[in-house]
């Protein structure tokens, strides 16, 4: 299945050079070729157990060409793990 190849390639590329993917939360096909996903990492985990602070999320927007590959990402919000959204 083509979206299971899609966010198997997007995981292997943050715990590669961002860090490993907490959750994804979306994935959608875009009207031409590629895919626009949401996802979630934890930020500076190493940090936070350090000084006993709750552990940072950071929520990132990414774009995936029709190879399947990322192209491009950015972090859209960062907020504490317990924050309860509205």
């Amino acid at each position: 299945m083509e979206i299971k190849e899609v966010m198997k390639n997007v995981n292997n590329f943050f715990a590669e050079h961002v860090a490993p993917p907490h959750k994804i939360t979306a994935v959608e096909q875009g009207e031409e070729e590629g895919w626009k996903l949401m996802l979630e990492v934890i930020e500076e985990k190493e940090y936070m157990k350090k000084y006993a602070k709750d552990e940072m999320v950071g929520v990132y927007e990414v774009s995936v060409n029709g190879e399947k590959e990322v192209t491009s990402f950015k972090r859209l919000d960062i907020r504490y793990r317990s924050k309860v959204e509205h």
